[in-house]
């Protein structure tokens, strides 16, 4: 069991005044102690709900967001990410960026050995998007090459049989 102390910063866990933004705020982000920084493990977040808009038009987009990553000292507490997914809400730009900017911020948050977003969108005018960012620590460039080579390789043959 995690100690009190263990805990300070989770504030928003168990929190019933939970407070939805709908304009991008990433300080909204909490962080708990890894308790294994010893080996290297993978958390995986699938986030089906994904909505932000369009720059341009304003007009609605979905999508479905994966997040991956090996941990170091700090991970992301999962409410915390929930809201501060939520938060793209209202904020108006590219899938591409979107999937940038959630790995550049939970980089900055948790300073992980490894992490990947990929952003599954559902299409618009007849395209669907699939953005793909990865990023990994100097022990970690060969599984970033191979993963996007891997997500290359799979979006390209995405909607082939």
């Amino acid at each position: 069991m995690r100690t009190e102390s263990e805990l300070q910063g989770v504030t928003l866990l168990g929190c019933q005044g939970t407070e939805y933004r709908t304009d991008y705020n990433p300080d909204i982000l909490e962080t708990f102690e890894n308790k294994h920084p010893e080996r290297e493990y993978v958390v995986t977040f699938d986030c089906p709900e994904f909505t932000t808009l369009c720059p341009k038009t304003g007009q609605p987009d979905f999508g479905h967001i994966y997040i991956s990553y090996i941990p170091r000292e700090r991970m992301v507490e999962s409410k915390s990410l929930k809201l501060y997914l939520f938060s793209f809400r209202n904020h108006g730009d590219f899938h591409e960026d979107c999937v940038n900017i959630i790995l550049n911020d939970l980089r900055r948050l948790m300073d992980p050995r490894y992490i990947e977003v990929k952003g599954v969108f559902m299409p618009r005018g007849g395209i669907s998007i699939y953005p793909f960012a990865a990023w990994g620590d100097s022990e970690h460039q060969q599984l970033v090459n191979t993963r996007i080579a891997q997500a290359f390789e799979s979006n390209i043959n995405c909607g082939r049989r």
